[in-house]
This record gives structure tokens, C-alpha cells and sequence, in this order.
């Protein structure tokens, strides 16, 4: 299984395919930021996201955004807070600040945000 440090540190790449992301490892999601939108709520019922962990990947689906590549760009990446699985969710060290780039040919960059870069807690 690959971890968030594996992934980033080899470049490997997440997907995306209309509204549907599948990151190559497996998180709980806390919090995402796309576009305008800032969701905590990933219940089946949600209107923002919703996200299931398989055994190798984890999977978010984003609701009322039609094509992830047209709704983000290199300055407005989707950005995320995450707990890789198996770690305590409510140690806040564990919690893990990352963004998603999307390139062409379905592909997403992952790289780790810096304290640098905006992003609302």
C-alpha cells in the first residue's frame, strides 16, 4: 500500500475523471477546498463530497462541480485535510495538508502545502 510520504517523494500521480478523484493511498478526509467551496461534511447525503477508502487508493467524489480540470487551476488547486488511515485521527500532528493540481490526460498532481501557501483552517 502506498503511504502520502511514498507517493509524494516517488511523484506519483492521483486521477481524475469528471467530478471523481482516486488518490493512490488511503486516507479519512477532514476537510476540502475546491473552487469556491469549503466541505467538511463527505456523509453519503452530503451536497459538497462524498469519499470511500478502498484497500489500496481512496476515492472523493465532488457534487455540483462538472469537470474537476474546467473548475481548478495551477493558482486554485484542490486542497485537502487528511489522516492517512491507521493514524490517530485526533492527534492533530497527524493531520496532513495536501494539493491536488490537475494536469491534462487525466492526471493530478499531489504535492505536500507548505505554511506558506494560504489555506483556512
Amino acid at each position: 500500500m502506498n503511504s502520502i510520504d511514498k507517493s509524494i517523494q516517488e511523484k506519483k500521480h492521483g486521477l481524475y475523471y469528471g467530478t471523481r478523484v482516486l488518490l493512490p493511498f488511503v486516507v479519512d478526509i477532514l476537510k476540502a477546498i475546491i473552487d469556491n467551496d469549503i466541505i467538511t461534511d463527505f456523509s453519503p447525503i452530503s451536497e459538497g463530497a462524498y469519499y470511500e477508502k478502498f484497500e489500496e487508493h481512496t476515492e472523493i467524489y465532488f457534487f455540483g462541480h462538472e469537470d474537476i480540470l474546467k473548475d481548478v487551476s495551477k493558482y486554485e488547486t484542490i486542497k485537502l485535510i487528511l489522516v492517512e488511515e491507521g493514524n490517530d485521527i485526533f492527534d492533530l500532528s497527524n493531520h496532513r495538508r495536501i494539493s491536488l493540481n490537475p494536469v491534462e490526460n487525466h492526471l493530478l498532481e499531489i504535492e505536500e502545502v507548505g505554511e506558506d501557501v494560504i489555506f483556512i483552517e
